[in-house]
């Protein structure tokens, strides 16, 4: 417990510098004012079908995308894999593994893709395009590390490096992510706290924003061609504090309902709320449903669905997991996920 008081008292001191980056009001919510944002969408079916209710879940791999600290309750190895048809014909592609260090905790890697399909390059002299194709391309890899520090308690953390790609122009980037883990001696219930993408802010650049200039085109004789560049502006990116509850409502030897309960505080919008249930049946059947974004104005989010099957192949401890989930999106239509797991 004073440990615990402990991280939380250096979180509370650390938020005027999470403020900095944070910093909104109730009438201005910094939309659209952020970077990278691929780098909130959800990476597992798991908890995006709970309504991305995990940042106090324990124990799955899915914790190295919402809270670094719930991968220390991770035993042996294990690995994922998740592809999603992202909106606007985009495809979103999720890897990652992590895996025991007896002794002394959880180590994991991920990398997380976003491409767009390849348009045509079009000018003003050429709307019908130029013969050239160019493609939108986003991608970070990160490295986690989480350690249990009492039987309820835990810590963690990420560093990522983040590069956003259009044509020949490019921005990269480094975040940290940083979350504890506190399970409490109340029936289980399990407090968790994160903050996700603090980091360096991000501006475009390449050789697509440079040009030939003429200073002063009605005189004659001077330089009439002079190298260019377009200044571009640097952004931050979508850092977001999150903080959560989870736990069981009802469990039996064969059936099992659990509960999970975020608030999210981000730098680009209002704050809100996402909640999410689960219903496992012999830890084999998974049935899930969740709710996104609640109390914020103007989303397109809401209502997520979901399930799943865990299936020990051939006998053996190798665990091979299959999820699904559906995301509402409002007037764009639904996102759908779909993700394979294996743990050993």
């Amino acid at each position: 417990m004073k440990r615990w008081f402990f991280i939380i008292g250096l979180m509370a001191l650390s938020a005027p510098l999470v403020h900095a980056q944070i910093d909104n009001t109730q009438t201005i919510t910094k939309t659209g004012t952020t970077a990278a944002q691929f780098l909130k969408i959800g990476t597992d079916a798991r908890a995006t079908a709970m309504g991305g209710a995990f940042t106090a879940v324990a124990g799955d791999l899915a914790s190295m995308h919402w809270n670094p600290a719930g991968l220390s309750y991770i035993t042996g190895m294990e690995a994922t894999f998740l592809h999603s048809p992202w909106l606007a014909d985009m495809d979103f592609n999720y890897f990652a593994f992590a895996f025991e260090i007896p002794g002394l905790g959880v180590l994991g890697a991920s990398i997380t893709s976003l491409t767009s399909p390849d348009d045509m390059v079009r000018t003003v002299q050429q709307p019908e395009g130029t013969g050239e194709l160019f493609s939108a391309n986003d991608l970070a890899i990160s490295l986690s590390f989480a350690r249990q520090l009492t039987d309820h308690f835990a810590i963690g953390g990420s560093v990522r490096y983040v590069r956003q790609s259009i044509w020949h122009s490019s921005a990269n980037g480094v975040a940290a992510d940083i979350g504890a883990l506190f399970i409490t001696p109340f029936k289980g219930i399990r407090l968790g706290a994160s903050i996700i993408n603090y980091g360096s802010n991000m501006r475009m650049d390449g050789r697509d924003l440079r040009f030939s200039y003429d200073p002063d085109p009605i005189n004659q004789g001077n330089v009439e061609f002079v190298n260019a560049l377009l200044e571009t502006e640097s952004f931050p990116m979508p850092l977001i504090f999150r903080v959560g509850i989870s736990g069981d409502l009802y469990r039996t030897e064969n059936m099992r309902m659990s509960f999970g309960l975020d608030a999210l505080h981000p730098n680009d919008n209002s704050e809100s709320v996402n909640g999410g249930v689960e219903m496992a049946f012999n830890e084999t059947f998974f049935l899930r449903a969740g709710y996104t974004t609640l109390f914020r104005v103007d989303t397109e989010q809401g209502l997520t669905l979901g399930g799943g099957i865990h299936y020990r192949l051939w006998g053996s401890t190798t665990l091979l997991k299959l999820d699904y989930s559906y995301a509402s999106f409002g007037l764009l239509n639904s996102v759908q996920r779909f993700s394979i797991g294996i743990k050993f």
